[in-house]
C-alpha cells in the first residue's frame, strides 16, 4: 500500500488550489480518503468529544444494514422460487429476464435451496442497488464540485436505503429517477450533509409512489414473477374479504411479500442492537415510535369497529408486517432529520408511532404509512427542538439569576 500512497502523493498537486485540475478536488478527495486516513491534522489544540466521525458513523449504518440486504437477497429470491415454482418456471421466464436467466442458470423455482434463493435475489437487487449508486453519487459529485464541497459517506448509506425500501419488479429508470429526486430535492436544495430536513431516501420514494403508484403498490409489484400476484400481509388485513396467509414468525422472520429490505423485523432487531451499542441510533426515538405504537393500537382496539378490520389489528403485527421496523431502526434514527435534544427524540418517536398507526388504519386507501409519518414527523423535528432549547435556556437563565 506504501506504493500506492507515492503515487497518489505524487498527483495530488493537481488537484490541490491553483492546479490544473483543481474543479476535480472533490473526485480525487473522495477516493484517496475512501482508501486512507485524511492526512490533515489540527494546528492548534482540539476539542473532542469521542471518536465517532461522520466516516465512521455512515461506516456503521452500513454494517448494520446488512443483515437486512441478506434477508433482501434470500426473501426475494425465495418469493420470486415460490411463484415459479407454483406457475412453471418456463413459462414464467419467458416473459423476465431475471427468471429466464434464473432458468438458465439452473436456479430457478427451487425454494429449499439457499443458494437459489440468494442467487435469484441477487439478480434483482444489485442492478437496482448499483443503479442507485450510481445515480446518487453523480448528483453527490456534481453538487461538490459546484460547491467546492467534499463528497461524504453519506450518499452510500441512502444508495443502499433506497434500494431496500422498494419493490423489486420496479423499473430501473424509476429507481435513478427516484433516488435523482431523493438527493437533489430531499438534501442538495438545502445544501448538502447536515442541511436536510427531510429524509433523502423516504422523500424519492414518496415522489415514486405518488407519480408511479402502480409500479410501487399494488398486489402485482410484491412478487418478482410475471404472471403472479399476491398481496402484502399488511394488505390482506386492510381487506375484509381476504384471508391473512402469512404466519406472525414468518412476517417476523421476513418471509413474506413486501419491499425487498423491509420484511425481516428479525433483521431490522439485529440492526437496531448494532446502532444502539455504538451509540449511532438513538434508542430513545426506536422505543418511543414503538410505544406510540402500542398505545394508539391499543386505543383504536378498544374503540372497535363494524365495517374496518385493521382497528382489530394488534400492536405485535403492526410490528412485523409492512415498513414499521426497518423505518423505526434506520430512517426514524436519521440522525440529520430527526430531532437531537432529548426531550424532541421521545415527542418525535411518538409522532411517529401515532401517524403510522392513524394512516394505517384509519385510511382504507393507503394501508401502509411508515414512510408519510416519518417525513410529516420531518418536518416538526426542529421545532421539537426549538421548543426544548428555549426551556433549556429559560432554566439556565433561571438559575444564574439567583
Amino acid at each position: 500500500m506504501k506504493f500506492l500512497r507515492k503515487i497518489l502523493d505524487k498527483q495530488d498537486h493537481h488537484f490541490q488550489k491553483g492546479g490544473k485540475l483543481e474543479k476535480f478536488f472533490a473526485i480525487w478527495e473522495m477516493q484517496d480518503t475512501i482508501l486512507y486516513t485524511p492526512g490533515n491534522v489540527t494546528k492548534t489544540a482540539s476539542h473532542v468529544r469521542d471518536k465517532m466521525d461522520l466516516k465512521r458513523m455512515m461506516i456503521l449504518v452500513y454494517f448494520a444494514l446488512i443483515p437486512t440486504v441478506l434477508m433482501a437477497l434470500y426473501n426475494t429470491g425465495l418469493q420470486a422460487n415460490l411463484a415459479l415454482a407454483k406457475i412453471g418456471g418456463a413459462a414464467a421466464g419467458s416473459g423476465d429476464w431475471h427468471t429466464a436467466m434464473a432458468t438458465f442458470l439452473g436456479i430457478g423455482s427451487n425454494p429449499e435451496n439457499l443458494f437459489s434463493n440468494l442467487a435469484l435475489g441477487a439478480l434483482y437487487f444489485l442492478p437496482i442497488y448499483l443503479v442507485a449508486a450510481a445515480a446518487g453519487g453523480f448528483w453527490e459529485i456534481l453538487f461538490a464540485i459546484v460547491r467546492k464541497h467534499e463528497v461524504t459517506e453519506g450518499f452510500l448509506v441512502t444508495s443502499l436505503l433506497f434500494p431496500l425500501i422498494l419493490p423489486a419488479t420496479i423499473p430501473l429508470w424509476q429507481v435513478a429517477l427516484g433516488m435523482s429526486f431523493g438527493v437533489v430535492i430531499g438534501k442538495e436544495v438545502f445544501g448538502g450533509v447536515g442541511m436536510n430536513i427531510l429524509n433523502p431516501a423516504l422523500t424519492g420514494r414518496a415522489f415514486l409512489f405518488f407519480a408511479y403508484p402502480a409500479e410501487i403498490s399494488g398486489d402485482a409489484v410484491w412478487v418478482a414473477v410475471d404472471g403472479h400476484s399476491q398481496a402484502t400481509a399488511l394488505a390482506q388485513f386492510a381487506d375484509t374479504t381476504m384471508e391473512v396467509t402469512a404466519s406472525w414468525m414468518d412476517s417476523f422472520i421476513g418471509t413474506i411479500p413486501g419491499s425487498m429490505g423491509e420484511t425481516s423485523a428479525l433483521a431490522c432487531l439485529i440492526g437496531a442492537f448494532i446502532l444502539i451499542v455504538t451509540r449511532v441510533g438513538s434508542w430513545q426515538i426506536m422505543l418511543s415510535v414503538v410505544l406510540g405504537m402500542v398505545g394508539f393500537t391499543y386505543f383504536l382496539n378498544f374503540i372497535g369497529s363494524d365495517t374496518n378490520p385493521m382497528f382489530a389489528m394488534t400492536p405485535e403485527w403492526h410490528f412485523v408486517v409492512g415498513g414499521f421496523a426497518f423505518g423505526t431502526v434506520f430512517m426514524a434514527t436519521d440522525p440529520v432529520t430527526a430531532a437531537i435534544t432529548d426531550g424532541g427524540k421521545w415527542i418525535y418517536g411518538f409522532m411517529i408511532g401515532i401517524l403510522v398507526v392513524l394512516v394505517r388504519v384509519i385510511n382504507p386507501a393507503f394501508p401502509e404509512g411508515m414512510m408519510l409519518a416519518i417525513l410529516f414527523a420531518n418536518v416538526f423535528a426542529p421545532i421539537f427542538d426549538k421548543i426544548y432549547l428555549n426551556k433549556n435556556i429559560k432554566r439556565r437563565l433561571a438559575r444564574n439569576a439567583k
